[in-house]
């Protein structure tokens, strides 16, 4: 017999059914069901495979905890994967699919890893294929992709999502989390106070273990009632109730992050985000997160139809499910008792047994006038059958999990309860590390001594109905006395509330048999596993964790990590306090990636950034590009060209004439101050103390290691203002270093820096007739050599069709070219675009794009940040001459390192094919002739299709630089293409060495 639907109970609604599809296979359930509790009522056992083994997997919970019943939801670019079946709600049309198995989880041929399972000892693949031939990492890349096919959990859909998420700021006075009885006592306290109340609850209904028959009857009354009146209470005081929504990680200053799944349970979800985040802000925090049940281990244990005791009642009494007509329980604590109450009262043949021998008798007595076989000092020993349990060994237990002979008892599922486990991962993501607490058998935080935080109910080690209730009540009031400047009352000690004590049990073994029991059932982590990582030398429980995998799945180590960790406790003859725990880390559960990114996707990822000029450029038909926060003139085609000859055309008119391109994406920076000379002065590292007013300076500037950080010219004003001009990717970088200083090193000068890249639209003219193009362009500024000499900087008018403009210009050039740039507030930099284009087309010359535009800075020799790359100093680009030996500067001390002044570093250097045809690619590794391994020489920074040079060029790093490298050849490997280029070392100055078309 499977699981099948009672003929009456439970909290579904019996008149909607609802269909769903089960693997194609259409199933159907109520509304109220989760996926786990409609599969388990249509008799479906096998939902899931492990993840090593691949053995079958069944519900084994009824909450976040599943380790067994994984599925995917949904299918093509909604599929969801990884999601646990008992968190899961039906709705009309779902779609949901076993994972990790082919072809079905029923029939899966992968489950041949589990007959060969004596060969997958934890650590296999790091011993086996890593060893076979000693070829160590290089050897284990064979064999990865043939371990991730067999090994691992579902396939996550290579579409993009087409759900809309949510992200939403909260604030309010308290925020509790768990609608258990302790965190409805505590929400209804707080709001009955005047305090503005969120009670968040992950489930889908408000009552937590209310709705499971755990807590019992309260007040005399039903648990449901009880929690219907407190609900009630709670909104009529204005309190928000939140469902469907997990509490993930807490944070400094009562910051709470949250997940509410929004329209997953819902078929028609028009208009509305698939998941919400949300951040809240509170003042005061009670966390009412309850307790999970743990399992213990013993022999197959991980069979479909074994479960937490605890579930078995929740799918009875809330969902009308029996998991089967058969059921043993097997427990060392009072809280199954209920279960068995429960479950016989339902009508299934129910055995309890009890590892203790001291009964609580009331219990016992309840438990057996409801029909439930009880059996005293027993245990659960094996599990027999595969996909389905058939029976039971019971064995007579005598201390910490002994079992000695055995009865077989015919069963159709087996509930089992080792203890109870709070819910402590909140607390713990602020440092807060659990205490061992012997009567309760498990991890418990005392007192979390942090603000603004508490603990209360089963999450505090409280098992008492009606002790939690008052805890949760004293816990809303003091969160308004504390809110009202009055002092919190210390927290009640934890108190199981059980008439007798547990008995720890976390392994079951037995003389006569070899038992393979399980600690963690979805990575197929066994108690062998735990013992053979300590022989292996790992005492350490992370890096038992990590050599095991424990805890490691999508439960995150709710079902198994205490036994694990009690297991290497035992293993090396410590105490589980000596033992320690684990860490635990946000998320609590998994959160998908699309709702912590909320609306910030695609374009809305981060601003999409245009020149103020864009529509000029568009005029003229140009092809953009992606240029960091860019969007950038790429190439202007004519005639139908494409990017190369678009390109080499461009570059040949700037050499032979005159082009013009958009540089309003330099990082521009107002620097002003009496002290702002100085301040430069610091921040370069060449000398700008005597740099005239009128005149722009080249500077590097360095971090603080003397690695070259950015680059670019500064434009001095007036005797206090400079204009700094920033590579484009650093602009940000740069603002915010400079801010840094003035704050924290040099809080006394008296300076102020002012982001203006967005105010000042740019254009470079470059070519042999770039002055033709400006000469008149300007009434009040003279180009000629005399009046604007080579790095010269002059303020005038620029005369357009929206009348004269407000321009600066600086004589400087990146191209290699004679060339100014001019720049104008951005709203007039379209009027300035057509004005020098009109002078530029009677020059015979063209706009050019940023293809052109690194072509000629290539053949020239100039850096970009595939140069600056973060490795590199002003000596390894052929720049020393700009590190001053005479002033102090930012990174001066450690350039001086030895490591930075070694002589074989390597050095910036051209690169030209010895084949005129050849192309190699920026990336590609540098090596002596003949060499393909190793380490190389350097490698290929930049690279360009030169019409100039008239081959393929290239900027690279070589060790030796040219010292000892230029004219001879070596060899550009590209091993991803297994690309082999012959390159001839030469001077990075391909174009015009001596520079006189810069200055001429």
């Amino acid at each position: 017999m499977k699981g099948y639907r009672l003929p009456e109970g439970g909290r579904i609604d019996r008149s909607a059914r609802i269909s769903f599809h089960w693997d194609e296979v259409v199933h159907s359930g109520f509304k109220g069901d989760t996926v786990a509790s409609a599969l388990l009522a249509s008799g479906e056992w096998v939902i899931g495979r492990s993840f090593k083994y691949h053995r079958p997997r069944g519900i084994m919970s009824a909450g976040v905890e599943e380790s067994g019943a994984i599925v995917s939801l949904w299918s093509g670019e909604r599929r969801v994967t990884n999601v646990k079946a008992t968190m899961a709600e039906i709705c009309p049309g779902l779609e949901v699919f076993g994972q990790n198995a082919w072809p079905s989880v029923r029939r899966d041929f992968g489950a041949i890893n589990d007959v060969l399972s004596r060969f997958f000892a934890a650590g296999f693949y790091y011993k086996t294929f890593f060893g076979i031939t000693g070829r160590g990492t290089s050897e284990w890349m064979v064999f990865e992709e043939v371990i991730r096919r067999a090994a691992g959990m579902g396939r996550a859909s290579d579409q993009p999502d087409p759900d809309d998420y949510e992200v939403v700021h909260d604030h309010c006075d308290v925020l509790v989390v768990g609608s258990g009885p302790s965190g409805l006592a505590a929400a209804e306290a707080a709001a009955g106070a005047g305090l503005d109340v969120i009670l968040a609850e992950q489930d889908f209904e408000i009552g937590g273990s209310a709705l499971t028959g755990l807590s019992g009857d309260i007040d005399g009354g039903a648990a449901d009632a009880w929690c219907a009146s407190r609900l009630a209470g709670l909104v009529a005081s204005g309190g928000r109730v939140w469902t469907r929504t997990t509490a993930f990680g807490l944070y400094d200053h009562g910051v709470v992050g949250l997940i509410e799944r929004v329209t997953d349970h819902r078929a028609d979800a028009a208009g509305l985000p698939r998941e919400r985040f949300r951040i809240v802000r509170a003042g005061r925090i009670i966390l009412a997160t309850g307790a999970i049940e743990r399992p213990f281990a013993f022999g197959n244990n991980d069979r479909p139809g074994v479960m937490l005791a605890a579930a078995t009642s929740a799918y009875v009494t809330r969902f009308g499910v029996a998991p089967g007509e058969r059921v043993v329980l097997s427990t060392n604590n009072d809280s199954t008792y209920g279960v068995a109450a429960a479950l016989a009262g339902a009508g299934l043949q129910t055995t309890l047994l009890d590892a203790r021998s001291d009964l609580p008798e009331a219990a016992a007595e309840t438990a057996r006038a409801a029909g439930v076989d009880i059996r005293a000092g027993t245990i659960a020993v094996d599990v027999q059958g595969r996909t389905g349990v058939t029976s039971v060994l019971a064995g007579r237990h005598s201390a910490g999990g002994q079992a000695t002979g055995g009865d077989r008892i015919d069963c159709d599922a087996i509930g089992v309860s080792g203890g109870w486990t709070p819910v402590m991962n909140l607390i713990s993501h602020k440092g807060i590390r659990p205490v061992w607490n012997e009567d309760l058998a498990s991890f418990v935080v005392d007192d979390p001594g942090i603000e603004p935080v508490t603990l209360v109910g089963a999450a505090a080690g409280q098992f008492s109905t009606p002790a939690c209730i008052a805890a949760g009540h004293a816990a809303g009031e003091d969160a308004a006395k504390v809110l009202k400047g009055s002092r919190a009352a210390p927290l009640p000690r934890p108190d199981s509330g059980w008439q007798q004590p547990i008995a720890p049990v976390w392994e079951v073994s037995h003389p006569d048999r070899k038992l393979k029991c399980f600690v963690d059932p979805q990575h197929d982590v066994t108690t062998s596993d735990v013992r053979l990582a300590h022989r292996e030398g790992y005492v350490s429980v992370e890096h038992m964790k990590r050599y095991t995998t424990l805890g490691m799945a999508t439960d995150q180590g709710k079902m198994g990590n205490v036994i694990g960790l009690a297991l290497m406790a035992e293993a090396t003859g410590k105490t589980i306090p000596e033992t320690g725990t684990t860490t635990f880390r946000p998320p609590y559960t998994p959160v998908s990636i699309g709702a912590l990114a909320g609306d910030e996707r695609g374009t809305h990822w981060r601003p999409t950034r245009h020149t103020p000029m864009r529509s000029e450029h568009e005029r003229l038909g140009c092809v953009f590009t992606d240029a960091g926060f860019w969007r950038r003139s790429w190439y202007y085609p004519q005639g139908g060209e494409g990017l190369a000859d678009a390109a080499r055309r461009e570059v040949v008119v700037v050499r032979s004439g005159v082009g013009m391109v958009d540089v309003s994406t330099l990082g521009k920076i107002m620097v002003q101050g009496p002290d702002a000379t100085e301040f430069l002065n610091r921040v370069y590292s060449n000398p700008f103390a005597k740099l005239p007013v009128g005149k722009a300076r080249y500077g590097l500037m360095l971090r603080d290691d003397g690695i070259v950080f950015d680059d670019g010219t500064t434009w001095r004003l007036s005797e206090t203002d400079y204009f700094m001009t920033t590579t484009t990717a650093n602009a940000g970088g740069v603002m915010l270093h400079l801010a840094n200083l003035l704050q924290t090193r040099w809080p006394e000068m008296r300076v102020h820096i002012t982001s203006v890249s967005d105010h000042w639209g740019g254009l470079a003219v470059a070519g042999p007739k770039a002055r033709d193009v400006l000469d008149g362009a300007c009434p009040d500024i003279d180009f000629s050599d005399d009046a604007f000499p080579f790095m010269g900087v002059r303020q005038g008018h620029l005369t357009t069709d929206v009348g004269e403009i407000p321009v600066m210009s600086a004589r400087l050039s990146f191209s290699g070219e004679q060339a100014w740039e001019v720049m104008c507030p951005a709203d007039y930099a379209p009027a300035m675009f057509r004005a020098l284009e009109a002078r530029l087309r009677e020059a015979g010359g063209v706009p050019y794009g940023l293809e052109a535009m690194d072509c000629l800075r290539v053949e020239k020799g100039h850096v970009t940040g595939r140069e600056l790359n973060g490795q590199t100093t002003a000596a390894d680009m052929g720049l020393g001459g700009m590190v001053s030996k005479k002033k102090d500067f930012i990174g001066k001390v450690l350039l001086g390192r030895p490591e930075l002044a070694r002589e074989d570093r390597p050095t910036l250097v051209g690169l030209v094919p010895v084949s005129p045809n050849a192309r190699f690619k920026a990336g590609s590794i540098l090596f002596p002739p003949g060499e393909r391994e190793g380490h190389g020489l350097g490698h290929v920074s930049s690279i360009a299709d030169s019409p100039t040079v008239g081959s393929w060029i290239g900027l690279g790093f070589v060790t030796g630089g040219l010292a000892e490298w230029e004219g001879k050849v070596i060899s550009a490997e590209n091993p991803v293409d297994d690309q082999s280029v012959s390159v001839r070392v030469v001077s990075p100055h391909m174009f015009d060495p001596d520079g006189g078309r810069m200055h001429g």
